[in-house]
C-alpha cells in the first residue's frame, strides 16, 4: 500500500473516531438535558377523565406541559384518598424526584406533611394551611355558582330545584348558598333541596340523589359533585341541569343550562415557572372572574335571550365590584339574620361558613370528608 493511501486511511479513521466521540458527547448532553427536566406532579381525588373537577385540573397540567415542553416532566396520580394512600403516594413521588406537588382536594396537605419533605414544594387546592413550602389556592367560584343559580331559577316552573352536594365543608356550603341566592333572584320563593352524597365522585350515588330529588318534585337539578350523572338523569327526564367544574354539555345536550367552571392552567404555569427559577413563595391565591380563573360555561339551548342578558349584566356588576351575592341582609333557614344590611362577607367568613341561607331545604350533613 502506498504512503498516500495509508495517510488517507489514517485520516478517515481519525475522522470516524471524532464523529463517534461527538455523537457520544451529544447523546450524553441530550440525556443530561432530559434528566434535568423539572418534575411536577398532580394528585387527584377522582379519575383524571371524570368530566368534572379532576379533569379540569388535568387540563391545567396539560396546559403546563404544552407551554414548557421538555423543560418539565409532569405526572398525575388519580383516585387518591386522604390518609395512608395519600401519604404513600406523596412519598413515592418524592422518591422519584418530583420537586413540586399539587394536591387538588380538601385535606390532602398540611404543615406536618410539608415539614416531612422540606426540599419539596407543596400546593393544595381549597385548603387554608400554609408553611414555608406549602401554599394554598382556590377562587371565588361562589360568584359564578350564583350566576349559574340564576339560570336554574329562570328555568324552574314549580320553584323546586334539586341540588346534589358532596360534603358539608364551607366550600360546598357557600356554593349551595350562592346557588340558592341566584335562583331566588330569578324566581322569588324558589326552594333549593339538598341531598348529600358523602363522596366527591360517585356516579351511582349522584344518580340516586337526582332521582330522589326529581321524585320529590324538582324540575331543575344542580350540583356540587364531580360527575355528570345528575345531568344524564336530567336529560332522561327532560328537565334542566346546571353542572359544575367543567363544561359537560355533551352529556345532557338539551337539559344543559350552564355551569361554574375553572381555568387552572394559567395559575399552574405561573407557579411551576416560579418553582423552576427559584422565586416560588408560599401564599394564598383566590382567583376571580376578573383574572379568568372562574367563569361560566356556554349556555344551553333552552336558556332564553332574556335570561342570558340578565345573567351577563349581573356578571358585569360583580366584575365591577357593584354587586356581591354575600352582602347583607342575609337570613338563615330559620329566618335568623346572619349578615347585617350592608355587610359583605370576607374570605374568613366564607372559609368558615356552616349555615344555610333562607330558601335552602335540608340540613348541614354531619358526615365529614375522609381524613
Amino acid at each position: 500500500m502506498s504512503k498516500a493511501k495509508v495517510l488517507v486511511l489514517l485520516l478517515l479513521t481519525c475522522a470516524g473516531v471524532a464523529v463517534l466521540a461527538l455523537a457520544a458527547g451529544t447523546g450524553s448532553a441530550r440525556s443530561k438535558r432530559q434528566s434535568a427536566a423539572f418534575k411536577v406532579a398532580w394528585i387527584y381525588v377522582g379519575p383524571h377523565d371524570d368530566h368534572g373537577w379532576s379533569q379540569a385540573h388535568d387540563k391545567g397540567r396539560l396546559y403546563v406541559q404544552h407551554a414548557l415542553g421538555s423543560k418539565v416532566k409532569t405526572t398525575y396520580k388519580q383516585n387518591i384518598a386522604v390518609g395512608a394512600q395519600l401519604q404513600s403516594t406523596v412519598q413515592s413521588l418524592v422518591n422519584q424526584g418530583y420537586k413540586l406537588i399539587f394536591g387538588t382536594s380538601y385535606g390532602y396537605f398540611d404543615k406536618k406533611l410539608a415539614a416531612k419533605y422540606p426540599s419539596v414544594l407543596f400546593e393544595q387546592a381549597t385548603g387554608t394551611d400554609r408553611a414555608k413550602n406549602l401554599s394554598e389556592y382556590f377562587g371565588a367560584a361562589e360568584d359564578t355558582v350564583f350566576l349559574s343559580g340564576m339560570a336554574a331559577g329562570a328555568a324552574t316552573k314549580k320553584g323546586n330545584i334539586g341540588f346534589v352536594v358532596a360534603y358539608p365543608i364551607p366550600e360546598v356550603i357557600r356554593h349551595a348558598n350562592a346557588f340558592a341566592l341566584g335562583a331566588r333572584l330569578m324566581h322569588p320563593g324558589a326552594k333549593v333541596h339538598l341531598i348529600w352524597t358523602h363522596s366527591w365522585f360517585d356516579p351511582a350515588a349522584e344518580k340516586r340523589a337526582a332521582q330522589s330529588l326529581y321524585s320529590a318534585g324538582a324540575d331543575v337539578l344542580g350540583q356540587n359533585v364531580d360527575s355528570p350523572a345528575a345531568g344524564q338523569f336530567a336529560q332522561s327526564k327532560h328537565i334542566g341541569w346546571v353542572g359544575y367544574d367543567s363544561n359537560a354539555q355533551k352529556f345532557a345536550p338539551t337539559s344543559w343550562l350552564t355551569a361554574s367552571v375553572y381555568n387552572w392552567g394559567p395559575y399552574y404555569l405561573r407557579r411551576v415557572k416560579a418553582a423552576m427559577n427559584g422565586t416560588w413563595k408560599p401564599g394564598f391565591y383566590y382567583g376571580s372572574i376578573n383574572d379568568g380563573f372562574t367563569k361560566l360555561a356556554p349556555f344551553g339551548p333552552s336558556v332564553s335571550a332574556k335570561t342570558k342578558a340578565l345573567i351577563l349584566a349581573k356578571q358585569k356588576q360583580i366584575q365591577a365590584g357593584k354587586f356581591y351575592e354575600f352582602t347583607g341582609p342575609l337570613y338563615d333557614q330559620s329566618g335568623k339574620l346572619m349578615v347585617p344590611k350592608g355587610k359583605r362577607l370576607g374570605i374568613k367568613d366564607l372559609y368558615s361558613m356552616q349555615w344555610l341561607v333562607k330558601g335552602v331545604v335540608g340540613s348541614v350533613s354531619h358526615v365529614p370528608p375522609p381524613g
